[in-house]
C-alpha cells in the first residue's frame, strides 16, 4: 500500500509549485497549489474556503489570518496568512474580476468549479490538479492533496520548526502522526549524525 508523500526536493518543489503560473496559466489551480502548501489546510477545508475567508471587499486587502472550523476535527484553526498567500490572492481576485460579466452572479468560492460556477471545485478535480503538476516536475505516484499539507510540515521541520509546534499546528491527538506526516527517512536521520560532531 503506498502513503501519501511529502515533496521534499527543493527543485522539484518550485517546478510543481510554478507549473500552473509559467507552463500552462491557470491562475485557480496555481493559487490552490499554494494555499495547500502554505496553510497546510487539508483538501476538504481548503476547497470549500469562500472569498470572505480570505478577502475583506471594504479594505479591498487580503485577511491577515484565515480561520475556519475544521471539517475533520471540528477544532477552530486561524492561520497567518504569509506573502506567497497574499500575492496568489491578489492575483486571484484581479482574475476574478477579469473574468467577470456584468450581471452574472459570482461564485462565493476561492476555487470554483468550472463549469457549475457556483459550486467549489470537486476532491477529484483538485486531486488531478496536483498530479497534473507533479507529473511535470518528474514527482513518483506517491504525490497527492494531502502531499500539499506534509509538504508545509516537512519543509517547516527542515527549517528547525519542533515537531511539537508542528503537532499543534496540525490540530493531531499524537507525537507519532506528525513524526510520520514529516516523512522522516534514513537520509535525515544520517543528516544528523554527520552534521552534529562533538
Amino acid at each position: 500500500m503506498s502513503t501519501t508523500a511529502p515533496i521534499k526536493d527543493e527543485a522539484q518543489l518550485e517546478k510543481f509549485k510554478n507549473y500552473y503560473l509559467t507552463e500552462k496559466p491557470v491562475y485557480r489551480n496555481y493559487a490552490l497549489i499554494i494555499l495547500g502548501l502554505n496553510t497546510a489546510f487539508r483538501i476538504g477545508d481548503l476547497l470549500t474556503l469562500r472569498w470572505e475567508d480570505v478577502f475583506c471587499e471594504e479594505k479591498n486587502s487580503c485577511r491577515d489570518h484565515i480561520s475556519i472550523i475544521e471539517q475533520k476535527t471540528g477544532k477552530t484553526r486561524s492561520v497567518a496568512v504569509n506573502d506567497s498567500v497574499r500575492q496568489v490572492l491578489d492575483i486571484l481576485w484581479k482574475e476574478r474580476g477579469k473574468t467577470r460579466e456584468p450581471g452574472q452572479q459570482t461564485c462565493p468560492y476561492l476555487f470554483p468549479n468550472g463549469r457549475k460556477n457556483l459550486t467549489p471545485l470537486s476532491r477529484s478535480q483538485a486531486f488531478r490538479i496536483v498530479k497534473e503538476a507533479a507529473h511535470y516536475a518528474g514527482l513518483d505516484e506517491h504525490i497527492s492533496c494531502h502531499s500539499l499539507r506534509k509538504t508545509f510540515g516537512y519543509h517547516a521541520w527542515k527549517r528547525g520548526v519542533q515537531p511539537a509546534l508542528l503537532m499543534e499546528l496540525y490540530n493531531h491527538s499524537s507525537y507519532r502522526i506528525t513524526r510520520q506526516y514529516l516523512g522522516i527517512e534514513q537520509e535525515d536521520k544520517d543528516r544528523v549524525y554527520l552534521d552534529v560532531q562533538i
